[in-house]
């Protein structure tokens, strides 16, 4: 597919989305027209029936993402317009990750830092390397952490964890990310592609809609009792009941054999 700067890429493997942050001269860095590419290609995946799960890489050999690309943080330079329409693309991106159908995993090696890891923790599955190392430097270039990923954070490591990684504006390692809850697994740098595909080839056998379903309820849950959508989980719900999907898994279980999902 054809996307609006060369720094994405989209490729579809089997059932697999892979969504690449191209950008290695600058380990990754993200750029507002990169953020714009990459609600093209979500788009993209969420309406091809292939796409099953969507998984976020970094180009090179160095970062995941290794921030925001802080050149454009200058507003010296561009007309209030254009911070406007920015600021929406980056809000808009945010609420695509929120609110995505189809399972997305964030397969991380080297520098996941900033806005980089703002990126990790709007998804669902974080695998890193053993390499990989963390961290949110607001503190270091004087600016406020958006309020969305601060609510991501404290949900993945909790209030006081948050705050020690806020106010020390440090880096830390793989293992300890995984030990605080930020990542589900750590894997040597050398397996990570093959960990992160096996995981997406279990998921992408399984029923769509279940997956679905499992995703919509988990997201409501983590709201506030009276912000749920009690309505979109019954919804949810009763489609996986009425699909061709739960027939096929009946028939498989009784004839003893793999089920074959359509997603319908």
């Amino acid at each position: 597919m054809k996307v609006s700067t060369d720094k994405m890429l989209a490729e579809v493997d089997g059932h697999i989305g892979w969504m690449t942050f191209n950008n290695p001269e600058k380990r990754n860095a993200l750029s507002h027209e990169m953020r714009a590419a990459a609600l093209e290609i979500l788009d993209a995946f969420e309406k091809d029936e292939r796409v099953r799960v969507v998984i976020l890489r970094g180009a090179g050999d160095h970062a995941f993402i290794s921030g925001a690309d802080i050149n454009q943080f200058d507003k010296g330079e561009k007309g209030e317009e254009q911070r406007r329409q920015q600021s929406n693309i980056s809000d808009e991106l945010r609420q695509r990750y929120d609110h995505y159908s189809k399972p997305i995993i964030a397969m991380i090696h080297g520098y996941c830092l900033g806005g980089g890891l703002l990126t990790a923790m709007a998804v669902d599955i974080r695998i890193a390397s053993d390499d990989a190392q963390f961290g949110i430097p607001a503190g270091r270039l004087g600016v406020a952490y958006p309020m969305y990923g601060l609510r991501k954070l404290i949900d993945l490591v909790g209030p006081a964890k948050a705050k020690e990684i806020m106010f020390s504006a440090g880096r830390f390692g793989a293992a300890e990310a995984l030990r605080i809850g930020l990542v589900n697994q750590v894997v040597p740098r050398a397996e990570l592609e093959n960990s992160v595909r096996k995981l997406a080839a279990n998921i992408c056998e399984n029923a769509p809609l279940s997956m679905r379903a499992a995703k919509v309820v988990i997201d409501e849950l983590m709201k506030d009792e009276s912000a749920r959508d009690i309505a979109a989980c019954e919804a949810v719900a009763a489609a996986c009941m009425t699909s061709e999907d739960f027939k096929e898994g009946r028939r498989a279980f009784a004839e003893k054999r793999k089920p074959v999902f359509t997603g319908k």
